[in-house]
């Protein structure tokens, strides 16, 4: 196993006096993938958004690439080499495509490769570049999660980290992202996937985690974890 890129230390998150995150670790190896599995609730999305610098942890730390980063704003986040997709398909739906991925290559490490990185996206998602000016709140559902990620990728991160990319989007739409995902690691980059679709994680990732009621109750190489293991821990049985 290669050193991790990102360490997740024991991180509590908190929402007033309620514990939304507890005592929770992870390790994501470099250039692997890594599955972050859970229902509703399970406190995923909210440990994405501490580890991107959207809230900060009451308890823990977070190393990226041997720095801790624990607290740091989101805009220093990035600029270090860590990009979110949120879930939610969220994009400025009153700017064009391109326009929309050209605000991810804001931070200053990304700026000089800019026109080369927004030609990769259009490499990737060919659909963007045919509807590059076309404004992005006319799109599908699944091509503006497709400009959520060119958006991150244009910032030039080491690690993205995509929180619940296919929710609501059809099966076709599926299947097509996420063998794009797949491309993106295959290219070098580190990859955590927040799912809730064990079948689909299990079987993308080198590596998973489960969350249950904000804690990690199981962790483990995807394809070393059995089935029941992974149901038993989802549904707390």
């Amino acid at each position: 196993m290669s050193e991790p890129i990102l360490s997740v230390e024991k991180v509590e998150v908190k929402y007033g006096a309620f514990v939304a995150v507890r005592n929770a670790s992870l390790a994501v190896p470099e250039k692997s993938i890594v599955s972050l599995i859970g229902s509703n609730g399970a406190g995923k999305s909210t440990l994405m958004d501490a580890i991107a610098g959207i809230h900060s942890p009451s308890g823990g730390r977070i190393l990226f690439k041997g720095e801790d980063i624990t607290g740091m704003p989101s805009s220093k986040v990035v600029e270090r080499g860590l990009s979110l997709v949120p879930q939610g398909s969220r994009c400025f739906v009153r700017m064009s495509v391109e326009d929309n991925l050209l605000t991810g290559a804001f931070p200053k490490r990304a700026r000089a490769n800019a026109k080369s990185s927004l030609e990769k996206v259009y490499e990737l998602f060919p659909v963007l570049k045919q509807k590059r000016k076309e404004l992005s709140g006319n799109l599908s559902g699944g091509q503006r999660q497709m400009v959520a990620i060119g958006r991150a990728l244009m910032a030039n991160p080491e690690l993205i980290l995509f929180d619940e990319i296919s929710l609501g989007l059809a099966p076709t739409i599926i299947k097509d992202i996420y063998a794009r995902i797949r491309q993106i690691n295959q290219e070098g980059m580190s990859i955590v996937l927040v799912e809730q679709d064990v079948v689909r994680s299990k079987k993308t990732s080198q590596f998973s985690y489960i969350m249950l009621k904000g804690s990690v109750v199981l962790s483990g190489r995807s394809k070393e974890l059995s089935d029941e293991e992974i149901k038993n821990a989802y549904f707390g049985i």
